[in-house]
């Protein structure tokens, strides 16, 4: 938050008093050094299912002048097994509170050829209002569209999933209509040897409190020679505009020793002097909770360090009456704010029946975030 000096200057044969803003240098708030994030309880309206026959997975929500509250997530047909890479598609769901309970709506983003870098797939949006616009920004990838998954086992489609590259859709109202650009607003670079050469995806992004916007995007290079490309890193790129062009900064971010993966899904925001960044732990690289979400913080949005308080969840959420529901997967977070303040976590969970058999859905989590002692 900037704050801005007033003065009052009296102006002769006027008669009153006009307020400029001072000259005088902004000065940003001090950073909280103790911040941390407080999950709160889980309601059974705050599970997000869509029809029994199809996949949900991360979502992001946003708040439209319509009053409600307008999540986009990615979804696709349950019995294709887990063809996020092929198949995804964005949909559009409402609710009258961020905490659900949340109704289909519509696709946002229909399939619309294999000629166009996003035609067959789009998944992983992050939704977001800057200066009066709505921006969704996703991962679009394009192929043959083979799906080679069966149920219960996971297989790529390696066209597909090193095609990804990310986009960006413009509103006026989260109900549409978007507007698709025909480019990627971050593609793979052309040297061989750069952080993202093979794809980019999983875009976050957040306004700078100087001006001008910051993304973290997850990359893959070329140096491993092999279909799958390596090493799997974390960009940071940065431009004036919300639609680009952005400048890509060659450096890695959540990065630890000992291991060449081990964060996934950063959500950046700015709040109390900082950066902030919830991620996901792959393996227990940051704590010693295993699998996990963890928070991040930076006072530039380049040099990254895990906070004081890093634990922001473990595999588990605490339903109303106090039992803990024990997860699969807790990922891909999304903070939804209200007057810049952290209200709701949105996140991709799963569960294991008794036969083995994943079933995933979005879960919204209260969440309060500051200096709590």
């Amino acid at each position: 938050m900037k704050i801005q000096s007033t003065r009052f200057i009296q102006l002769p044969l006027v008669g009153f008093l006009i307020i400029l803003n001072s000259c005088a240098p902004k000065k940003q708030n001090k950073a909280v050094e103790n911040f941390k994030i407080i999950l709160g309880q889980v309601s059974e309206q705050s599970i997000f299912t869509d029809k029994d026959d199809i996949t949900v997975w991360g979502g992001s929500a946003i708040k439209g002048e319509d009053g409600l509250y307008h999540m986009f997530y990615s979804r696709w047909k349950k019995d294709l097994g887990w063809a996020w890479v092929t198949h995804s598609e964005i949909a559009h769901a409402v609710s009258n509170s961020p905490f659900g309970p949340f109704t289909y709506k519509n696709v946002v983003f229909p399939v619309r050829g294999a000629h166009y870098w996003d035609g067959l797939c789009t998944h992983n949006p992050t939704v977001h209002k800057f200066d009066g616009k709505y921006y969704l920004y996703y991962m679009g990838n394009t192929g043959d569209g083979v799906n080679p998954c069966v149920p219960g086992k996971i297989k790529y489609n390696w066209t597909h999933r090193n095609n990804q590259r990310i986009g960006v859709a413009v509103a006026d109202d989260p109900n549409g209509p978007w507007k698709r650009l025909d480019t990627p607003l971050i593609d793979a670079s052309e040297d061989e040897d750069a952080l993202d050469a093979m794809l980019a995806n999983n875009p976050s992004i957040t306004k700078r409190p100087d001006g001008g916007y910051l993304m973290v995007y997850k990359a893959v290079g070329k140096k491993v020679k092999k279909i799958y490309g390596g090493p799997v890193v974390h960009c940071v790129a940065t431009s004036d505009s919300p639609t680009g062009p952005f400048k890509k900064h060659n450096i890695q971010v959540f990065q630890a020793k000992g291991t060449d993966f081990p964060a996934e899904d950063p959500y950046i925001w700015y709040q109390d002097g900082k950066y902030r960044a919830i991620v996901k732990d792959m393996h227990g690289a940051f704590t010693d909770a295993g699998q996990a979400l963890v928070l991040f913080e930076s006072h530039d949005g380049f040099d990254w360090n895990l906070s004081k308080n890093p634990l922001v969840s473990k595999l588990e959420i605490q339903w109303k009456d106090g039992s803990l529901l024990k997860l699969k997967h807790l990922e891909r977070p999304q903070i939804y704010s209200e007057n810049g303040k952290p209200v709701a976590l949105f996140c991709a969970a799963d569960t294991t029946d008794t036969k083995g058999v994943l079933h995933s859905w979005n879960v919204q989590i209260p969440i309060k975030a500051g200096n709590f002692k």
